[in-house]
């Protein structure tokens, strides 16, 4: 071969490894380096070019493709190179290193191009290319069964870790949760620690006064007995059996203020009871607000309650319809003080209200505050659990999920209504029978 004949292959060969490797090839040079009937095969299925015109359109989508690629970096290694014939068939087979990042990761890949040039009409001209990767196999793995066994097991073992550590991760986020859940429970108990404090100290007031009251009216009546005026010791008897009466009222009251504690900071039977639901709607009102009131004694709002008189009794879980309404009762209260708080005007009131309803088969308890609202934005998670709108220890994120779960248990429903700056209005919504707990 002529020096002129090599130095144009070895021109034409470079000059073809620039438009695959480049990363802004000349594709308008590429009928001078490539034949019109070139046959080519890539790396891929799809990569399969039985013309210039398939060829061009290849080398583009590469170009466009190496846009995403970052730091594309290849060395060069010759394998073989033999010419043929009477000097006018070369082919070269030459090793290449592909290095770039994708996505941040650093990635290698070994090719092996394999290329044959023509030389006629005073030019060479690529006629054929195969690309492949380079991957080195075992002696006699023909078919890389070996290989593929191996990556197999190897790949299995990852799987049966990864398993294993995502059972663990299960059983410590139920640990966890289990944790939060009780933490949760224990952080409303606290709310209701103070209120009840507050509560009972009416009805215990009751009967310390109509005790002293009725000692009193003891010794009146043992007068009147001396004299031997029966009629008026009877008649002093009638008014210390109404105040016994009375002091029997307020101690039941108590009563039921501490197993209503009690019911709150225990787990429960889980099974459902009838409940007054006014009653405790109206208990848990009253409770929520001295609590808060206890911890901030410049707190103030006006209460406003509209109980349905023809709602009765329905079946439900009392300690756990009692959590919810306790939630939304504090939520209510917490936004109504921070309004206030932040308020530039001295003409806001905060206030909270409560209403029961019947519809049909259907009671639904409405809890309203006129605070500053719920974000639009935050709308879509405030039931989503561990998701708070308040300040980093504040909340815990748990209150309204625990509480839209206990009334899907109930078969109910948990909606919430709201306006920027205005207010937030919380519906809960239970059905009246076939309320069997889930």
């Amino acid at each position: 071969m002529t020096e002129q004949k090599k130095t144009l292959l070895e021109k034409t060969y470079r000059n073809w490894l620039d438009l695959i490797l480049d990363e802004h090839p000349k594709l308008d040079t590429i009928g001078l380096i490539v034949d019109e009937d070139v046959m080519g095969f890539g790396t891929t299925l799809e990569e399969k070019i039985l013309s210039i015109e398939s060829a061009r359109h290849l080398l583009f989508a590469g170009m466009e493709q190496r846009k995403h690629l970052k730091g594309f970096k290849f060395t060069e290694k010759e394998i073989l190179r033999r010419i043929i014939g009477s000097d006018d068939v070369a082919i070269f087979v030459d090793e290449l290193n592909l290095s770039y990042t994708l996505d941040g990761v650093l990635n290698n890949l070994p090719l092996r191009i394999s290329t044959v040039l023509n030389y006629k009409e005073q030019s060479w001209k690529v006629t054929h290319w195969h690309g492949s990767l380079a991957v080195e196999t075992e002696e006699g793995d023909t078919w890389h069964a070996d290989e593929l066994k191996l990556k197999n097991e190897k790949l299995q073992l990852l799987v049966d870790e990864r398993t294993a550590e995502l059972k663990q991760t299960i059983t410590d986020l139920k640990a966890t949760q289990n944790q939060l859940i009780q933490s949760e429970k224990m952080a409303s108990l606290g709310e209701l620690t103070a209120g009840i404090a507050h509560e009972i100290q009416n009805p215990l007031n009751f009967v310390n006064n109509f005790s002293e009251v009725s000692n009193e009216l003891v010794d009146e009546m043992n007068e009147e007995l001396d004299k031997g005026d029966i009629e008026e010791a009877k008649a002093i008897s009638i008014d210390i059996k109404q105040n016994l009466e009375k002091i029997t009222h307020h101690g039941k009251r108590a009563d039921g203020i501490v197993k209503g504690m009690l019911q709150h900071s225990s787990s429960g039977s889980g099974k459902t009871e009838p409940t007054d639901i006014n009653k405790l709607t109206d208990e848990y009102f009253r409770l929520a607000y001295h609590g808060l009131r206890a911890k901030d004694k410049s707190f103030n709002a006006t209460l406003k309650s509209n109980y349905d008189d023809n709602l009765g009794e329905i079946d439900v879980i009392p300690q756990d319809i009692g959590r919810v309404m306790l939630n939304l009762f504090t939520n209510a209260f917490y936004a109504v003080d921070e309004k206030k708080t932040k308020s530039e005007t001295k003409d806001y009131k905060p206030t909270v209200s409560v209403s029961t309803e019947k519809s049909k088969d259907t009671i639904i308890i409405t809890v309203k505050d006129n605070g500053n609202g719920i974000p639009k934005e935050a709308l879509g998670k405030i039931f989503q659990p561990f998701f708070t709108t308040k300040p980093t220890g504040k909340g815990t994120g748990l209150g309204l999920s625990m509480s839209y779960d206990i009334i899907k248990a109930h078969k109910g429903e948990l909606t919430v209504d709201t306006e920027k700056g205005k207010f937030t209005e919380f519906k809960i919504s239970v059905p009246i029978k076939n309320n069997s707990i889930t």
